[in-house]
């Protein structure tokens, strides 16, 4: 379908203006006024008070993943629909293996796994072990495409990788010109800490976060820096949410180390006063890392501004009311995870550009253009411009929605 989109306003990270945008097979052809168009217009669209974003890019989702509890709540199809609707046109899931599975298994398994998704998406995978082969098996997703790699420093039980063997992924990664992805917190003092308040009977949603302190979040952060600066890998900290992991990344950013930082809507924009109350009001923000203080939702905004933070993602992993009641009488048995896919960019544009703390260029920088640059998937998504893929978002400033409390499986407040 050739589509002319007239009188809008473009803005991408570093330009705002007006212009026209026709689209032929999917792709933008033409940016300007009066355009000269030899073939056939099968649609136009008036484009006039709105802006046009690119489309907006979610680099950390949870869809179909299976736990405990059962998968979480959203499938690739209901999951990229509520994406979709919010103005979020590629999604970038994971891959975790099973035990003893290979990497290259895994992932093909999550392709089919993915058919159903109503928009593009791509995929970090995950080594959570390290064999003789697990090398080889790196190197076979690289060929098949994968540049991200997902370690987690906390879940040894089951997922999470030792020290050493996160040294080894990033050496290889590093030296292949990927980038490794972490969670970082640290699992072994988590553990003492969950068993620690049972032994007290402190099991009730206002202890998940007692259980996850701040300084344990920012001490991995700061060991996955220096083990990354040790292998010579680029590194990406997900879900960053303290004051002193901004500290240790900026510090590192300084020295020209190649460290992103991540984080989503809900550490901008809630605190851990949510977890007072019913179980049913606290469970579902029981998440990982967990709600953190108003004072550190200030230095993540600041960190935006200056360029420490450069993507904000929504970690969307959601369960329902059912789901999270297997966890009523022990938090540690609450699946972790909230939605938030739908309402990203919603909740960044009312409280990050309407409140005048970002521009509406970085709002466009930190949703869709520094993901795709980070993970390989620049200019083709993440930019307005001739060559482009024709994933546009029409804007409507003036638009006014109110998130419902009861659906829990896609918000995030």
């Amino acid at each position: 379908m050739n589509i002319l989109i007239k009188n809008g306003t473009i803005v991408t990270s570093d330009r705002t203006f007006s212009s026209d945008i026709y689209i032929y097979d999917n792709k933008i052809t033409q940016i300007g006024n009066s355009l000269n168009i030899s073939e056939s217009i099968d649609k136009t669209i008036d484009a006039k008070g709105f802006y046009i974003f690119p489309g907006g890019i979610d680099p950390h989702v949870h869809m179909h993943l299976p736990t405990p509890a059962g998968y979480s709540s959203d499938d690739f199809e209901s999951g990229s629909s509520a994406a979709l609707f919010g103005g979020t046109t590629t999604l970038i899931d994971f891959v975790t293996p099973l035990k003893g599975q290979t990497l290259i298994e895994a992932l093909n398994q999550r392709k089919v796994e993915a058919e159903n998704s109503l928009c593009d998406y791509s995929f970090h995978v995950s080594p959570i072990e390290w064999k003789d082969t697990t090398e080889q098996e790196i190197k076979d997703c690289i060929k098949a495409g994968i540049t991200s790699f997902k370690v987690y420093m906390a879940y040894k039980d089951s997922i999470g990788l030792n020290d050493d063997d996160i040294f080894k992924v990033m050496q290889v990664v590093g030296k292949a010109g990927g980038i490794v992805t972490l969670h970082c917190e640290i699992g072994d003092k988590i553990d003492e800490l969950k068993n620690e308040l049972a032994e007290n009977s402190k099991l009730s949603p206002e202890f998940h976060p007692v259980s996850r302190p701040t300084h344990t979040e920012s001490e991995a952060v700061k060991k996955a820096i220096e083990l990354a600066k040790k292998a010579g890998c680029s590194i990406y900290i997900v879900h960053t949410s303290t004051e002193d992991s901004i500290k240790h990344i900026e510090e590192a950013q300084k020295t020209g180390q190649i460290v992103y930082s991540e984080s989503c809507p809900q550490y901008l924009l809630l605190d851990d006063s949510k977890y007072i109350g019913d179980f049913k009001d606290t469970s579902k923000f029981i998440i990982s890392p967990p709600l953190r203080k108003k004072e550190d939702q200030n230095i993540l905004w600041d960190s935006i501004n200056k360029g420490i933070v450069k993507t904000i993602g929504t970690d969307h992993c959601p369960f329902n009311m059912k789901q999270k009641i297997q966890g009523i009488n022990d938090f540690r048995k609450i699946p972790n995870g909230a939605g938030g896919v739908e309402h990203r960019l919603s909740l960044l544009f009312t409280y990050g550009v309407l409140e005048n703390i970002i521009t509406i260029n970085q709002f466009v920088d930190i949703t869709s253009t520094q993901a795709a640059k980070i993970f390989g998937l620049y200019p083709q998504k993440g930019e307005i411009a001739v060559g482009s893929d024709a994933d546009l978002i029409i804007w409507n400033p003036e638009k006014e929605n109110i998130i419902l409390l009861k659906h829990i499986n896609r918000i995030v407040i």
